[in-house]
């Protein structure tokens, strides 16, 4: 008899294997849901799926009264927006510090120290200031999703870059490379995967920072609406965007790790 250490799901079950917990979790809804509307059929916390639908179809298919949007589409592409351009920004200036400081000793003296304490800072407390700042418009609400995400971006990329061999560095500048060059050529090859592996882990940093500002200071937005139909127990609204945000994380992330495996098929998948 194998021990459960080393007991393997058999082939072609995995994916079944995997669907259990998700359907085990879906049985458990409907069962607490059918008995709190037996109970009570007012109840609000746990509503029916067909009350989902209707709610859905009427936010996503039915254009608003008081502004003719569509608002699930409305929220989707707002929410989007400003995720995708705060993670670029924090893509762009994690890859800068974390290549300077990983491959450059004297930059990394002085900015890994700064580094270590930004990253320490809890980003939400800086929301107001941002808001002071920056107003309540979209700047400041990208500005909470870079600065939240680029210390752990540029700390991954300079924990990577330190762990290229030093053979590779010594080997470049024997054959007549300069300090660029060897940037260039040799770091920035290596670490533009492990860039993608990175924003992948923060991404779901990325939509704590995102919903938190939505829910603050907007006028869409998933995280707005979430928190906007909260006054009302709108579980009917709030559970079905809290699954849509899931799901589109779980897209963002499949198609950055199919888009790590195409550009960079060397690499191993973490």
């Amino acid at each position: 008899m194998k021990k459960l250490v080393n007991l393997k799901a058999p082939k072609g079950f995995a994916g079944l294997l995997g669907l259990l917990p998700f359907v085990a979790l879906l049985i458990l809804y409907l069962m607490a849901s059918d008995a709190r509307l037996e109970a009570n059929p007012s109840d609000k916390l746990l509503p029916a799926f067909s009350i989902m639908q209707d709610s859905m179809h009427r936010m996503a298919l039915e254009p608003s009264k008081r502004n003719g949007e569509y608002l699930f589409l409305n929220d989707t592409v707002s929410s989007l927006k400003r995720l995708t351009t705060g993670v670029v920004i924090a893509a762009f200036i994690g890859l800068l510090l974390g290549i300077s400081t990983g491959a450059l000793p004297v930059v990394s003296t002085m900015l890994s120290p700064l580094l270590t304490v930004i990253s320490l800072i809890p980003c939400l407390a800086l929301l107001p200031i941002l808001f002071i700042v920056l107003g309540l418009g979209e700047v400041s609400k990208i500005a909470l999703i870079a600065i939240g995400i680029t210390p752990f971006i540029a700390r991954d990329i300079q924990r990577r870059a330190l762990e290229i061999p030093q053979e590779q560095i010594i080997k470049a500048q024997t054959l007549g490379a300069n300090s660029a060059q060897i940037i260039l050529h040799v770091y920035l090859p290596q670490l533009m995967p492990k860039l993608i592996n990175a924003v992948r882990l923060s991404l779901g940093t990325g939509w704590l920072f995102l919903i938190a500002a939505e829910a603050i200071a907007s006028t869409d937005g998933l995280g707005y609406r979430i928190f906007l139909v909260r006054r009302y127990l709108s579980m009917d609204v709030i559970i079905p965007y809290v699954a849509w945000i899931t799901l589109l994380a779980f897209v963002i992330d499949f198609g950055l790790r199919k888009l790590s495996r195409r550009l960079f098929p060397w690499e191993i998948a973490e």
